[in-house]
């Protein structure tokens, strides 16, 4: 199988000359923060114990109705402001017929035809330039329960907690052509919900998931193949994996005579392949029709306004900021953007020290340090307030950057005070030109031959004497003023 093109990061499938494109759209799931469930008042806490989250409404039982949750609402409407998307003033819930395991009323309230959300755009940064990826639409709709099927031997048990959850599907258009995409469209969606406090993101717990459709078509062409939907995938990777191997499936079946079927797939990420689940079902197989519970959703242009006065800054208008008020580039911008956590640390740090040097630290060391340990930066053993004083003691000349980086080990150990630390253990970078000139002094005399080469054209030697001099201080010399005097000895 042919790899991601390095030139121009298109995904190319090859087979026997012929050249293949993948196209590729995202159902991407998101279950809306929310203290309450889109239609009861049970709570939405993850982690409880088995069914100790439902409500009579969410097992429905008879006579029970279904009541719109406000926020909820109001969630989706802050989302679809961030994906620059319609938001419609009228919308229809509808009960979507289909056979869940784990949804009691063996229907699932959806939207269908009129969405809260209709169109809008995602703007994805690139390592060849900017690309937007159209948002079709972005609907409500009530998630399912979960099925256990390792617990018992005989039996598949059944948690209705999650049952009623308000999700949020939003669904791309056509437009992704390679995993870098994806990889980048989703971790763009996720910024911007976790910037608008609308969904955790949170993979690992089931809070964002997708369902992908997969199709191949010759390079050139402008007709869409038959498309494969491949349900419930749960982390980028496992998409990446799916979609690889699917779009290969596709293309040896077309490359074999045959012809692909629309049918929805499940992923197998032990086996890393993809496996037939069902023939893809139409909407009119779902019989869709409007709940006769829930009255259509109106919203008025003051209800949207008031919402819109209350959307943050978000990743696109941060990163434009920091270039513009920072100076830094736009790949820098964009790391430091990408997640609101790392944004309020670096602005935190920034705030007290040095911009470039906070870029700098928290990208190098600080990410490094995260990494290593596996924490979010929110857990980071470094306060943002002892990150911006080790860099203010560096730009003070205090210490210098080597000794910080022996500083900033014994800052990971706990949240420890940098210039504690600098006191404690008489880190303090020599300064005074005076002792420094007694320690060159020695260093000259000791290596006349050096010297005689370094003064005959052997400048790179300069570099022998800078060593030599942090060497006999113990690293805490000021390099700076080193430089200096040493010029003027050695010229």
């Amino acid at each position: 199988m042919d790899k991601l093109s390095k030139e121009n990061k298109e995904y190319l499938i090859k087979r026997n000359t012929n050249e293949y494109e993948v196209v590729i759209g995202l159902e991407v799931h998101a279950q809306v923060l929310s203290e309450s469930k889109l239609f009861s008042t049970s709570p939405t806490k993850f982690g409880s114990e088995p069914n100790t989250q439902v409500s009579l409404v969410d097992v429905a039982f008879p006579g029970m109705l279904p009541v719109i949750n406000e926020f909820c609402i109001k969630q989706a409407i802050k989302t679809g402001i961030g994906l620059n998307a319609k938001i419609n003033k009228k919308s229809i819930f509808d009960r979507k017929n289909y056979f869940y395991a784990d949804l009691p009323q063996g229907y699932q309230i959806s939207q269908y035809k009129n969405p809260i959300v209709g169109e809008g755009t995602v703007t994805l940064d690139l390592p060849n330039g900017e690309k937007k990826i159209g948002i079709e639409r972005l609907h409500l709709e009530q998630d399912a329960g979960k099925s256990i099927h390792d617990i018992d031997p005989n039996n598949t048990l059944v948690d209705l907690n999650r049952s009623g959850v308000a999700l949020m599907e939003i669904v791309s258009k056509p437009d992704l052509r390679s995993l870098d995409e994806v990889n980048s469209y989703i971790k763009k969606l996720r910024s911007i919900m976790r910037y608008l406090g609308t969904c955790d993101g949170n993979m690992q717990e089931g809070s964002l998931r997708a369902d992908v459709n997969v199709s191949v078509r010759k390079k050139g062409s402008k007709e869409l193949g038959t498309r494969c939907e491949i349900k419930n995938v749960n982390s980028i990777k496992f998409m990446q994996m799916a979609i690889d191997y699917e779009a290969n499936r596709q293309v040896d079946v077309i490359e074999e005579g045959g012809s692909i079927d629309q049918e929805t797939r499940l992923f197998d990420t032990k086996k890393n392949e993809t496996r037939s689940m069902r023939s893809k079902e139409d909407a009119h197989d779902y019989r869709y029709f409007p709940d006769p519970d829930l009255l259509p959703l109106e919203l008025d242009e003051n209800f949207i306004n008031d919402i819109k006065k209350n959307i943050p800054e978000l990743p696109d208008e941060k990163k434009k900021r920091f270039i513009e008020k920072f100076k830094l580039s736009p790949y820098e911008a964009n790391i430091l953007v990408s997640d609101i956590d790392t944004s309020k640390f670096f602005e935190e740090v920034s705030k007290n020290s040095d911009v470039k040097l906070a870029t700098n630290w928290i990208t190098g060391e600080l990410f490094a340090l995260l990494n290593e340990k596996n924490l979010e930066i929110t857990e980071s053993p470094i306060s943002s307030k002892n990150l911006s004083k080790l860099i203010n003691l560096i730009k003070k000349g205090i210490i210098s950057g080597k000794i910080a980086k022996t500083i900033f080990e014994l800052m990971s150990d706990g949240d420890k005070d940098p210039e504690k630390i600098v006191e404690q253990k008489g880190l303090k970078q020599q300064s005074d030109p005076k002792e420094l000139e007694k320690i060159i002094d020695k260093i000259i005399s000791e290596n006349p031959k050096n010297v005689e080469l370094y003064k005959s054209g052997k400048d790179k030697l300069f570099g022998f004497f800078v060593g030599q001099v942090m060497k006999s201080s113990g690293g805490k010399a000021n390099p700076q003023l080193v430089n200096e005097i040493l010029k003027k000895k050695l010229n």
